[in-house]
C-alpha cells in the first residue's frame, strides 16, 4: 500500500510509525511502504522502518528493505534508522548483507528498552559499520544527517 507524501511543518509533533516524534525541520514522507511484518517510510535521504510485535527479520524480509532502498537510493548515500517499538527478532546474519551496501553510511536504532540497548551490543558486532542506539528520535536523524552529509574540504574555497 502506497501512502501519498505528507508535508509537516517546523517543530510539528509527528507520528511516525507509532511513536510521537518532534521533529525542527520540514519532513516529507517521500513514500510509505507496509510489509507483511511492518512499515517503512521512505524520506530523501533516509529510511524508517517500525517492525509489528513478534515478527521476526529473516534475509528475505531484509531483501526487501535493501529492494526498497535500491528504488530510492540507488546512486546517493543514506542512513537507516530502526523505531523499536514492538519487539521483535533480528536474523543477525542479515547484517552480513547490509554490511555491503557501499551507499548505508549509518544505522540508527531507537528505543527506549533496555533489551533493545542488550541487543543492540550484540547486532553491532555483526554489523562492524557506523550503528549507533538512540532513545529520542531527533538525536538519531541528527547523528544520520551528520553521517551522511559530505564534509567540506577544508581547502576548498
Amino acid at each position: 500500500m502506497t501512502v501519498p507524501p505528507r508535508y509537516f511543518r517546523k517543530r510539528d509533533t509527528i507520528i511516525t510509525l507509532g511513536m510521537k516524534i518532534t521533529s525542527n525541520k520540514k519532513t516529507v514522507v517521500v513514500r510509505e511502504y507496509r510489509l507483511e511484518v511492518g512499515t517503512v517510510q521512505v524520506f530523501d535521504n533516509y529510511m524508517v522502518a517500525s517492525f509489528d510485535e513478534g515478527a521476526t527479520i529473516t534475509l528475505e524480509r531484509t531483501y526487501q528493505i535493501i529492494g526498497i532502498s535500491e528504488i530510492h537510493f540507488r546512486d546517493k548515500d543514506f542512513g537507516y534508522i530502526s523505531l523499536r517499538k514492538n519487539s521483535y527478532a533480528v536474523d543477525p546474519t542479515v547484517y552480513n548483507y547490509l554490511r555491503g551496501m557501499d551507499n548505508l553510511k549509518a544505522f540508527a536504532i531507537v528505543s527506549k528498552k533496555e533489551i533493545d540497548m542488550h541487543n543492540f551490543n550484540i547486532e553491532r558486532m555483526f554489523y562492524k559499520k557506523p550503528m549507533e542506539f538512540f532513545i529520542e528520535f531527533d538525536n538519531a536523524l541528527a547523528w544520520i544527517q551528520k553521517k551522511i552529509t559530505p564534509k567540506k574540504d577544508k581547502n576548498s574555497a
